[in-house]
């Protein structure tokens, strides 16, 4: 009897260990103007086994989407993804003109200096959802790790 409690105390502190863990480093989010309704999120996520990032939340935005920009016939296009899959151990890299957090139906202005919380929702390879929650702090715009804004509708001649 003590054999098989032992063991099951091991199985349950072993399934504990394996649970997947994503680091989540240089948070940021680009600040906006005042009338502006959307904004990105930007980080390197680090998954300890393979897991997909399926959505995020955050009080200060209304909707909360990921998203990809890629190139379509030498137009930058934007739009909303399922989730993003993240390989163990290797870091995906959330950045302007790539994958991002998109912020949109802000409740208010995001002013450099500020603190935006994220939550991130993650699924792992069971498909059991685990949440992280960040705080982001706001980059001025045309200031900090912010590049500058892209310029749409330009074309190389």
């Amino acid at each position: 009897m003590k054999q098989l409690i032992v063991t099951g105390l091991l199985a349950i502190t072993t399934a504990a260990w394996a649970q997947t863990t994503v680091k989540v480093e240089d948070v940021w989010v680009r600040g906006t103007v005042a009338t502006q309704k959307a904004t990105g999120a930007f980080m390197r996520l680090t998954p300890s086994t393979n897991a997909r990032l399926v959505a995020a939340q955050s009080p200060v935005a209304g909707v909360v989407e990921i998203h990809e920009m890629a190139m379509e016939k030498d137009i930058m296009k934007m739009r909303k993804i399922p989730g993003l899959d993240l390989a163990a151990g290797r870091t995906m890299e959330l950045k302007p003109g790539g994958y991002h957090v998109m912020l949109m139906d802000l409740k208010q202005q995001l002013k450099g200096g500020e603190q935006v919380p994220i939550t991130l929702v993650f699924e792992d390879d069971a498909k059991k959802r685990f949440t992280q929650a960040v705080q982001a702090p706001v980059t001025a715009l045309g200031g900090g790790n912010a590049p500058m804004p892209m310029k749409h509708g330009e074309h190389k001649q």
